[in-house]
């Protein structure tokens, strides 16, 4: 995952002469070392990873294409990158204007002996395109997640809360091998599957539809999956609603390649959606992108400008919500490539029936 230098070519012929990362998600990113403190400063030709004696010794043994270098408990790590600064003659430096909170802007900003100049977009494309490694362990997420999935459905039933089948889940991801959640789960019932971003609660699980909207997080990386299960027999009106959504799908899907717009693939899934009569009912985005995070660069929505570049991964999840009555999300994650994509999602979207 170390993506030093990935950076440190990205830096050539930019307008700031280091890149300085803070942020926990793109210290992992860029480092591959996992920690809650730290900091990295990143030029064309070098690179400096600074930490304290929490994670000195492991970060030491760990980063790799950076000089590691300890920030004792009197000193602060602005003091030391304006040491590296001073050496190198270097007047400006990236930040991540996204991630930095405004405290620590005006901090960094008063103390840093640099002009600090926004430079987010520059995380953001590299840590949208995955190299075949990164997909390979995307794909180990996806696997726990869905064996995680198939162990649940048998315990499925009336007599149980949305909350104890989300605990059961959670459990079985730690079972399976994943490191954690990529979220919490979104499992909800009956009327409460029409609200997209649901809840789970202490209520039985209802007859009717049932969200299962869930994700494993394997060495930093995450799967996003959901399901639509019908506890009981659906009516026609049900069956209809499922079918145009894994239609709406399939339509985005095939229109997902790399240098294609993202609003052009929401659009292809959109119009299937509209045609049916219920495109009031379909709110958010076609997709997002997965990554280290569950949502990240790129997007597919009806106002994203992002092209989606080669190696991207992003979930293919359009849906139809009925308030008050029921909802329906089928969500996959799909390998953007050159003339298509590759769905890294295994399980059935057949209707499951309870």
């Amino acid at each position: 995952m170390n993506s030093i230098e990935k950076i440190k070519n990205e830096l050539i012929g930019q307008e700031y002469g280091a890149l300085l990362i803070t942020s926990p998600i793109n210290r992992l990113f860029s480092t591959g070392f996992e920690s809650s403190a730290g900091a990295l400063l990143v030029t064309a030709g070098q690179a400096w990873f600074f930490t304290d004696s929490r994670y000195i010794e492991v970060a030491g043994a760990t980063v790799k294409g950076a000089d590691v270098r300890l920030v004792k408990k009197d000193e602060t790590y602005c003091e030391h990158i304006n040491t590296v600064l001073g050496e190198t003659g270097i007047t400006s430096v990236g930040f991540e204007e996204n991630a930095m909170t405004c405290s620590a802007h005006r901090e960094w900003d008063e103390k840093l002996d640099a002009e600090l100049v926004p430079a987010q977009k520059l995380l953001e494309g590299l840590r949208a395109v995955k190299s075949e490694a990164d997909l390979d362990s995307m794909k180990k997420a996806q696997r726990i997640a869905e064996k995680s999935f198939e162990e649940v459905l048998p315990l499925i039933s009336t007599e149980m809360t949305e909350r104890q089948l989300t605990i059961e889940l959670i459990y079985r991801f730690w079972k399976n091998g994943a490191d954690d959640k990529s979220f919490n789960p979104i499992i909800v019932s009956g009327p409460k599957s029409s609200m997209p971003h649901g809840v789970p609660g202490d209520v039985k699980i209802s007859a009717g539809f049932l969200t299962v909207d869930f994700g494993a997080r394997l060495d930093g990386w995450c799967s996003d999956t959901t399901r639509t299960i019908c506890v009981g027999k659906p009516d026609d009106e049900m069956i209809r609603v499922y079918d145009i959504v894994l239609e709406a799908q399939a339509a985005g899907i095939a229109a997902a390649r790399a240098g294609v717009p993202g609003k052009d693939v929401d659009a292809a899934a959109r119009s299937v959606i509209e045609n049916a009569g219920f495109g009031e009912y379909f709110g958010h985005g076609f997709g997002h992108g997965i990554g280290l995070e569950v949502h990240e660069k790129p997007t597919a929505s009806s106002i994203s400008e992002d092209l989606l570049p080669l190696g991207a991964v992003i979930s293919a999840e359009p849906g139809i919500y009925l308030p008050g009555r029921f909802g329906v999300r089928i969500e996959d994650v799909i390998y953007i490539k050159e003339k298509g994509c590759e769905n890294i999602t295994n399980l059935t979207k057949k209707l499951i029936i309870i």
